[in-house]
């Protein structure tokens, strides 16, 4: 090759590899098509347990075949088929993936290895979850570029950096009140307000929290986990994440303190359909669950923003009792409701529950529940005029971009810190966490669904409108996209040329 001759640079190819829940996997593979629409090869790095829900529940790997850009590996989890891979088992799902995937996937992409440096279609970037901090070390070893994608709130990602200030300044754990020579009791008042968290001053108290900040013991396996991830977030060349610009500003900023490349591309599900409606060109379901659309023609006959949806998502778990009190303070509010029961979601067989004859004749009358359903699709319906939610990230930006008002009832990781900025900060909804009582559920749906629903409505309605503005052409979520892409290509002609 001449001096001067330019190098022929082929397409670059990304890696991507979520954390194996829905949630990750409903996102990054939003992220991956939308790499696709530009001309970015992905290999898209699924659990054989998430590939083969893919395949029983959507037509997903079916789909993604229009895009020959575009291909699935598999890893095994190392966990057995019955375990239920809800939330409370995501540690062991961390520990089994690290001993079983991880040597997998550095044989992957090291010398030698499929997508390694010698291969024919090199990997450019690896993006992958932020918990995967051994995602640092593997890119470094094959000299390659590294991008984090936490795909839970900017928000609730930045109060996981703040626990070693937290710890330091003696916030964590919550102190000893008072103790003798044989006991001893925790200030468990949740309400005082966190003072070592920068840009949330004034917002987050204690209960706002995400849920393991609540151990007494520093030296549990999750909080050594979020600590370690703590120290490599910033090791990444950048950080993507699915939030926008107007929503989420003081957080951003504060990570720009500690990584200059961030991309703020959500919301990631709007996004996706505003580049595929330049294409006239379908999206496609990424549920692990199989969705019961019957709920849509329930809906169609239901009157205009009259139904409140309730979902705790794919991870969330309650008690029989929590079952009960959401149940009888649905039907108390006088409201329809269309609820998602998914099976598991509750501990214990709901076979054995003997349903009370006011709640079996109240849902007869006003409310239909499913095992699953199409969300998005239930959220954009004209009839919904609330959602009931545990406010895991997706389906919070799915309200938001929808223009319903929520409940907040969250349940773990980033959901306490939403369900705050949601009801404190956005004012979008209400927070109704570490709560579960009938007579509570009642009043706050009666609040929201009529004495405060236009107020409601309009802040969401704004919010809606700033929301699909930001992915829009010339949008600041469309920018940051396009600079990202830029950005990856450019890693391509570093790596040719050196």
């Amino acid at each position: 090759m001449a001096a001067n001759q330019t190098p022929v640079v082929c397409p670059p190819h990304v890696l991507i590899f979520p954390l194996p829940l829905q949630g990750p996997v409903n996102c990054m593979l939003k992220l991956a098509e939308l790499f696709c629409l530009k001309n970015v090869q992905v290999t898209f790095l699924n659990t054989d347990h998430i590939q083969q829900r893919l395949r029983s529940c959507t037509d997903n790997v079916n789909y993604f075949k229009k895009y020959p850009n575009f291909r699935f590996e598999t890893v095994p989890d190392g966990l057995p088929e019955e375990n239920p891979r809800t939330g409370d088992q995501i540690p062991n799902l961390l520990n089994s993936l690290e001993a079983v995937a991880v040597p997998i996937f550095r044989k992957m992409v090291s010398s030698g290895g499929m997508y390694g440096p010698d291969s024919d279609k090199p990997i450019t970037c690896i993006i992958s979850d932020g918990i995967f901090t051994f995602a640092t070390d593997i890119a470094k070893e094959i000299g390659i570029q590294l991008l984090y994608f936490d795909t839970i709130s900017p928000c609730g990602l930045w109060s996981y950096m703040c626990l070693p200030k937290l710890i330091q300044a003696g916030e964590l754990p919550f102190k000893v009140q008072a103790q003798s020579l044989f006991w001893f009791r925790f200030d468990d008042n949740l309400d005082e307000i966190i003072r070592n968290a920068p840009g949330m001053e004034g917002i987050i108290r204690r209960r706002d929290l995400p849920s393991f900040c609540r151990t007494k013991d520093l030296n549990a396996r999750i909080i050594q986990l979020v600590l370690k991830e703590d120290k490599h977030i910033p090791l990444a060349q950048g950080l993507i994440f699915n939030t926008f610009q107007q929503l989420e500003a003081p957080v951003l900023s504060q990570f720009r303190n500690i990584c200059p490349k961030i991309y703020a591309v959500g919301p990631i599900h709007s996004h996706l359909k505003a580049r595929l409606a330049e294409q006239i060109s379908p999206t496609t379901s990424n549920s692990i669950w199989k969705e019961d659309k019957s709920c849509i023609p329930w809906l169609d006959f239901q009157p205009s923003k009259s139904v409140i949806y309730v979902s705790i998502g794919s991870l969330a778990i309650m008690t029989k009792e929590q079952l009960f009190e959401i149940w009888h303070g649905l039907v108390n509010s006088g409201s329809r409701f269309l609820w998602v029961r998914r099976p598991g979601s509750v501990l214990g067989s709901e076979k054995d529950f003997e349903v009370p004859l006011e709640l079996s004749q109240g849902t007869k009358e006003r409310g239909c529940i499913v095992s699953w359903a199409p969300q998005e699709e239930v959220l954009a319906h004209p009839a919904i005029g609330g959602f009931f939610t545990h406010n895991g990230w997706n389906s919070t930006l799915e309200s938001i971009v929808e223009g319903k008002p929520m409940i907040c009832w969250p349940y773990f990781v980033d959901q306490q810190v939403n369900s705050r900025y949601v009801g404190e900060v956005w004012k979008l909804g209400l927070d109704m966490k570490d709560t579960c009582d009938r007579v509570i559920v009642e009043k706050i749906i009666r609040e929201l669904m009529e004495l405060r629903k236009d107020e409601f409505l309009e802040r969401a309605d704004q919010m809606s409108g700033l929301a699909k503005a930001s992915v829009s052409e010339g949008g600041s979520s469309f920018q940051d996209f396009d600079r990202l892409i830029e950005d990856i290509k450019l890693m391509k002609i570093a790596a040719v040329q050196n």
